[in-house]
């Protein structure tokens, strides 16, 4: 059976991701990690409590990365897939930026890929097979503005993915990175009608993302058929760039 974890899981990507993996996968068993918001993670563990269990996970945290993936083990003894989703968004002009928000947004959308990566890449080299599957942003390659720390952020995880598959591509380990645009989640629910109609327009497929459309990728990049794939970034955008 395999093992996955993933982060930022009480959001709606993070949720569309899990319930992808245990309703493709009846071999696997899914671990969610959430910080205090736990409520649509806990819904989710309920439908199938014989394969997925919550796990408390304070990203920004090396210390909790290390408890975390100590009660994985205790219990499932590895850790085949993590699935690094877990991340914020505080925008601002850089004139207007608060130092907090930079801080905040670098720390849980890059410092937190590298204390997870950190934290499960020796478990994934003792057996000689994992897969890391980190979610950027098209914002890495098409920023917009006002997100100047989170397009810093994203970026620096699309490096930083092709930096680490080139370290662990011996030990049968592929880490790679999806960078999904526009997807129907709780991030878009602060635009008003004219904001989503002018993201449309400017998207060619002319509408959003679904979260199990990021979720199907991720779920290829994981399985084993993806083994000669590693360091590459994957859009999903409906063609924006």
């Amino acid at each position: 059976m395999r093992t996955i974890l993933v982060t930022g899981a009480n959001g709606g990507l993070g949720r569309g991701i899990a319930r992808y993996f245990l309703g493709h996968d009846p071999d696997c068993k899914v671990w969610l990690g959430v910080r205090s918001n736990r409520t649509d993670a806990e819904a989710l563990a309920s439908e199938f409590p014989d394969r997925c269990r919550l796990v408390s996970l304070e990203v920004t945290d090396p210390a909790d990365w290390a408890r975390a993936l100590g009660e994985i083990l205790a219990a499932d003894a590895r850790l085949d897939v993590l699935v690094n989703n877990a991340g914020v968004h505080r925008d601002h002009l850089l004139a207007m930026m608060p130092r907090e928000a930079w801080r905040d947004v670098i720390s849980s959308n890059l410092d937190a890929v590298f204390h997870g990566c950190q934290a499960v890449v020796g478990t994934m080299m003792k057996q000689r097979h994992g897969r890391i599957i980190n979610v950027a942003s098209l914002s890495a390659l098409l920023p917009p503005a006002g997100q100047t720390n989170y397009a810093a952020a994203k970026a620096g995880v699309v490096a930083f993915t092709r930096t680490l598959a080139k370290e662990t591509a011996r030990a049968g380990i592929t880490v790679n990175a999806v960078l999904p645009g526009y997807i129907e989640t709780g991030a878009l629910e602060d635009m008003d009608d004219d904001a989503r109609k002018q993201a449309r327009m400017g998207i060619p497929m002319r509408r959003f993302g679904k979260p199990e459309e990021v979720a199907a990728a991720v779920f290829f990049l994981a399985c084993q058929d993806a083994g000669y794939i590693t360091g590459a970034s994957l859009k999903i955008d409906g063609g924006i760039f």
